[in-house]
């Protein structure tokens, strides 16, 4: 009697098997250049130049800096060769002396300075740009996700990403199943319209809600410089 059960039992497993299999959906293949679909977000591309102009600012006040140690350095050499002046009584030496020790310490509080604003810049420049990146990236990925789900998609490949040998993950796709250009298309619909250089009058009328621009990156100590031509 088992001999004749066995068989049955072992059929109903491969129809069950063979259910499950036909109860999976089909696997649909998208790829993304997320890279490029980044550089071509207009939020990216108005972080990067407020990026661009805060780096300017920190070096612009860096050299300053700069400048005013090496001036201290000047005076303290000054000072360190009135010091051993032997036209000098001993009271005046004394006070050359004095104000050399001053003038040393100055100069080393404003290497201090120099160095501390440079590594707290950096650090600070850094962190707001990838926090910046995280939630623009984030931005772009929920629409990567609308689209794969329009198209039926069940994967989606990211082309940008390279291995050390400078391959990517998917090391063949067809170009009909990238979306990459759909996807810089997307997050570019509600693009602020620059405009006109000499504008007209025209009737008051509610403007359209747009996407606030990214706001600009801070370097410490250092505001926007009033400058139309570079934006704050």
């Amino acid at each position: 009697m088992n001999k004749l059960i066995r068989p049955f039992l072992l059929l109903a497993a491969l129809a069950t098997g063979s259910t499950a299999l036909l109860a999976q959906p089909a696997i649909k293949l998208v790829t993304v250049d997320f890279r490029k679909a980044f550089d071509k977000y207009y939020k990216a591309e108005d972080a990067n130049e407020k990026f661009n102009y805060a780096l300017q600012l920190a070096k612009e006040r860096a050299q300053e800096m700069e400048k005013q140690a090496r001036t201290l350095d000047e005076e303290l050499k000054g000072l360190v060769e009135q010091a051993r002046s032997t036209l000098l009584n001993a009271e005046a030496k004394a006070k050359a002396e004095q104000a050399a020790m001053n003038k040393q310490e100055d100069r080393q509080r404003k290497l201090a300075e120099l160095q501390d604003f440079v590594q707290k810049t950096q650090q600070q420049l850094n962190a707001q740009r990838q926090t910046r990146n995280e939630i623009l990236s984030g931005e772009i990925l929920g629409v990567v996700k609308d689209l794969a789900l329009k198209q039926g998609a069940t994967l989606v490949f990211d082309t940008s990403g390279r291995s050390d040998i400078g391959l990517t993950p998917l090391l063949y796709a067809d170009k009909g199943f990238d979306i990459t250009d759909a996807v810089i298309t997307e997050v570019n619909k509600d693009r602020p319209v620059a405009p006109p250089a000499a504008p007209t009058p025209a009737p008051a009328k509610p403007a359209a809600a747009t996407p606030a621009p990214a706001p600009g990156f801070t370097v410490p100590n250092v505001g926007p410089k009033p400058d139309p031509a570079k934006k704050p």
